[in-house]
């Protein structure tokens, strides 16, 4: 895929840019390694210092940042507002916490014969991120302030549609007084992924994409025998029992199937309804699902703007089409726009099957599968009939049923009649083919640590 920005609005091809030569990556490479010798040994007084600093400037450019990212992969304008503060309250946490959460951790020193015993996080060195496009600030973000909280260096590839974000992101952390080399960004193809991975100078990697990326990815990594930490695709279930708030569960669950024009791993994507409140659900979901405004995303009014890419927008339609022919009913929707750009108008699909492709593939789009249950076992049995499990949501005010969803639903995340949603307090992450590992909370800036045991006689 060629490095540019190509306006998913209008299919418009706005700038190329030029990937790094093996000199120059070298370079970044070498810079890194030099950085982090000094960088480790700087204090969270200081390192929390820059990343308020950092927090503050992306927040005086919100504006810009927002407009940048809905032109190079079309969400809503206000929805990439969002994002950039999300971002900085991201920033502003681990500023305000990294020194509680990597503290020396005692243990009882009299039981291993010793005056002083502990566990202290120290940072491994020079990490390695490969980021998508769909939230390209955050995903990266999310990254790249607990692992430089904790004293390590930042490199990232990010998707190649979204080269101006990820040069914008380069940029950001030494512009706002981190030492240079202490986040850089590689403007490189995924073919030059492996390259970098085996080099030497790089100890870790993290990963949020697609499950093949991220078996690769993983593959490499470990024949380098280096630690890893993988966010990968979901097709997380909506469960709606009959003591739910119905019109809660109906409002959320038009945000949690849409929002970022429905591409995102943790999207609801599968409805899941108890017989007794199907036909009501059903009618009033698909009414809000009507009701979405497509068009253009730098539009305030617009809910729904185009797919990010050409080939996202074709893979979801072969997903719809092969549906239907199998005997599955559209609702609403179901169709590609007549207008430029790569837009899918939001689409309910009922009586889905095992036979069809969308019952066990991801649908990265505004489409959403509907499934009648007469009891919870049938739900949980649907719910977990996936190799995904990554987020999961549960409508009921039924305290047994809760307990029963929160035990035995497969899933990083477990909401409880709301919609998944990350936290930079929470950790997040997956399990079966969404991944390992987690992110976020004291979990995820752990995870780029030496945890060393120290014993003093």
């Amino acid at each position: 895929m060629a490095i540019a920005t190509i306006n998913p609005t209008t299919g418009e091809t706005l700038k190329t840019f030029e990937p790094l030569s093996e000199q120059e990556l070298d370079e970044r490479l070498a810079l890194a390694a030099a950085e982090f010798e000094t960088y480790r040994a700087t204090d969270f007084k200081q390192r929390a210092a820059w990343m308020h600093g950092t927090a503050d400037l992306l927040e005086s450019e919100q504006e810009r940042v927002a407009r940048m990212m809905t032109t190079e992969m079309g969400k809503p304008l206000a929805q990439a507002r969002s994002e950039v503060a999300k971002c900085v309250k991201g920033m502003r946490f681990y500023a305000d916490h990294a020194e509680a959460l990597l503290a020396d951790e005692p243990a009882d020193a009299s039981a291993v014969g010793a005056r002083r015993v502990y566990a202290r996080y120290q940072p491994l060195g020079p990490v390695l991120a490969v980021m998508p496009w769909n939230f390209p600030l955050w995903q990266a973000m999310r990254f790249a302030a607990p692992a430089l909280m904790a004293g390590n260096v930042g490199l990232l590839k990010h998707a190649s549609n979204v080269p101006q974000t990820a040069l914008y992101l380069g940029e950001l952390f030494t512009r706002a007084g981190f030492p240079r080399g202490c986040f850089q960004t590689l403007l490189i193809g995924s073919e030059q992924v492996e390259r970098v991975l085996r080099d030497r100078r790089v100890v870790a990697a993290t990963l949020t994409g697609s499950e093949p990326a991220g078996r690769s990815v993983a593959s490499i990594a470990g024949s380098e025998v280096k630690k890893t930490v993988l966010e990968l695709g979901g097709s997380d279930p909506y469960i709606v029992m009959p003591s739910a708030d119905l019109d809660g569960a109906v409002s959320t669950a038009v945000t949690a199937r849409v929002q970022n024009n429905g591409q995102s791993c943790i999207a609801a994507k599968r409805f899941i309804v108890h017989a007794d409140v199907y036909a009501d659900f059903t009618e009033r979901f698909v009414a809000r699902m009507e009701a979405l405004r497509v068009g253009d995303p730098a539009d305030e009014s617009t809910d729904v703007g185009p797919l990010a890419t050409e080939q996202g927008r074709d893979d979801l339609e072969s997903l719809v089409t092969d549906a239907v022919v199998r005997g599955a009913r559209v609702l609403c929707g179901g169709f590609t726009p007549d207008r430029p750009g790569w837009f899918y108008q939001p689409t309910v699909v009922a009586e889905v099957t095992p036979s069809m492709r969308i019952f066990s593939e991801e649908a990265f789009g505004p489409v959403a599968s509907l499934y009648r249950v007469e009891n919870i076992n049938e739900a949980l049995a649907l719910a977990n009939a996936t190799d995904f499990g990554l987020g999961s949501n549960a409508w009921t005010t039924d305290e047994g049923e809760q307990e029963r969803f929160i035990a035995d639903l497969e899933a990083g995340v477990v909401t409880i009649n709301g919609m998944v949603v990350s936290y930079p307090e929470l950790p997040f992450g997956g399990v079966k083919n969404s991944g390992y590992g987690r992110e976020l909370s004291a979990h995820g800036i752990r995870e780029f640590c030496n945890l060393k045991t120290v014993w003093v006689g």
